[in-house]
């Protein structure tokens, strides 16, 4: 049988597609671009026509096409959300279910990044996944564009296999491949991914920016997200030469270094002259400059965010933020206002990646405030857990400076982040180190 037989004979649409999930089953789910939005609309119209109970959803990240479908108020009754990491929709549900009797409708899987495939293969038997890829090539294989992460080894654990083929969704090239004939049931869907729109680079975000590129040298390999703080160091790295890039998340200022000729990746020890991610977001065009670019290559979470495999390459620095850090350096970067806000995600598997790297630094970057300066985010104790130790804090950064933590004592700590912070709160984090007895 050729492939083109094979495709038509697994080739369904939506409605059938989802017919194949049992009530007390679990799903899993492709994480932001990944998420399949006509299979998802279909699972929630099964769900809201009383054909559906007790299905549990487990995924990372979800996006404006399943708060939509799946992740509608009404619907929980039936269908239980297992998010690992929590966003605007899951933070909606949440309120909605305060305010119904302290309902509890979300659950929140704590793991990091990084350990999520083992997680998936150790503890969640996962009987069907559902996920949006590229359409096939002539050899049989769909790409999972934007989304490699967990996807591709949780797409081999299920029992069942259902893809949601997009034509806009990028063929990328890179590890695991998804072939045909892994696949159970096919639909296939025209639709926009899910997009990051850009916004302007704040003042104090372009003076963070500078300050951050100030610690990447030439040939370093770099680990950032994406936002406007990362769109503002990328923007400062303009006059870097031979960059190289390891990072989880994959977004348009990276892409600019790249096409800039700044990130060629030509000192990598690794994956020498390709850019490696796990996932990506941005807008079409950034979807479109992926498409079948070898200059950039997707690999499962497991091997990007490993601190082994990172700290392969030679100069890593990672790039992050965060929430809150308190007056000894440790740092809160997923609670806020006494509830999970989202999640602990790669950020200390590429901290202590970079610092098993030779010439390696980790930095966490952000503004000293929030809302108008009213709040500051360097606080005398953490409002919620610990995403990453003050052990391994290495360079702390804000719009008042930059502080390089390392071998220092707690009460130099204290000193050098209480200088971070904003001046209208420096006199209460002194008191409050008194208090502490740090100084």
């Amino acid at each position: 049988m050729d492939l083109k037989a094979e495709y038509a004979e697994r080739l369904t649409n939506g409605p059938t597609a989802v017919a194949l999930i049992e009530s007390h089953s679990t799903v899993a789910l492709g994480q932001a671009a990944g998420q399949p939005p006509q299979l998802m609309r279909c699972l929630a119209d099964r769900a809201a026509a009383g054909g559906l109970s007790d299905v549990r959803l487990y995924y990372f990240h979800s996006e404006q096409p399943m708060a939509d479908t799946l992740l509608r108020y009404e619907l929980m009754d039936d269908l239980h959300p297992y998010s690992f990491f929590l966003q605007a929709p899951e933070r909606k549900l949440i309120d909605q279910g305060a305010a119904d009797g302290h309902r509890k409708v979300v659950n929140f899987v704590p793991s990091s990044f990084g350990q999520s495939v083992r997680t998936f293969r150790d503890a969640i038997p996962v009987d069907t996944f559902l996920v949006q890829v590229s359409p096939m090539d002539t050899h049989g294989y769909f790409s999972f564009g934007t989304n490699n992460d967990y996807t591709s080894a949780v797409a081999r654990m299920a029992k069942r296999l259902i893809v949601e083929v997009n034509p806009n969704m990028p063929r990328v090239y890179g590890a695991d491949p998804l072939h045909l004939r892994e696949v159970d049931a096919i639909i296939e869907h025209t639709s926009d991914l899910p997009s990051l729109a850009p916004r302007p680079v704040r003042p104090n975000e372009q003076s963070i920016g500078s300050a951050v590129a100030a610690l990447v040298p030439d040939g370093a390999t770099l680990q950032i997200g994406v936002g406007g703080l990362p769109n503002a160091v990328c923007a400062a790295l303009r006059d870097r030469n031979d960059l190289g890039i390891h990072t989880e998340a994959l977004g348009p200022g990276l892409a600019d270094l790249i096409d800039r000729g700044n990130a060629t990746g030509n000192r990598k020890n690794i994956d020498k002259d390709r850019a490696v991610f796990t996932f990506a977001m941005g807008d079409n065009d950034f979807y479109g400059w992926m498409h079948e670019n070898q200059a950039i290559m997707s690999a499962p979470v497991d091997y990007v965010n490993d601190p082994a495999v990172i700290a392969r390459n030679d100069r890593v620095v990672s790039i992050n933020s965060t929430i809150e850090m308190d007056l000894t350096g440790a740092a809160n970067s997923e609670h806020l206002n006494g509830h999970q806000f989202s999640a602990s995600g790669g950020q200390l598997d590429f901290i202590r990646g970079a610092a098993a790297s030779k010439g390696g630094l980790s930095i966490i970057a952000f503004p000293s405030t929030v809302r108008s300066g009213t709040i500051s985010k360097i606080v005398p104790r953490l409002s919620g857990p610990v995403t990453t130790p003050r052990n391994d804090v290495h360079y702390v950064v804000t719009e008042h400076g930059t502080a390089n933590l390392r071998g220092l004592s707690s009460s130099d700590r204290a000193r050098a982040l209480i200088a971070l912070a904003a001046p209208e709160h420096r006199s209460e984090l002194e008191e409050a180190a008194r208090e502490q007895h740090l100084v």
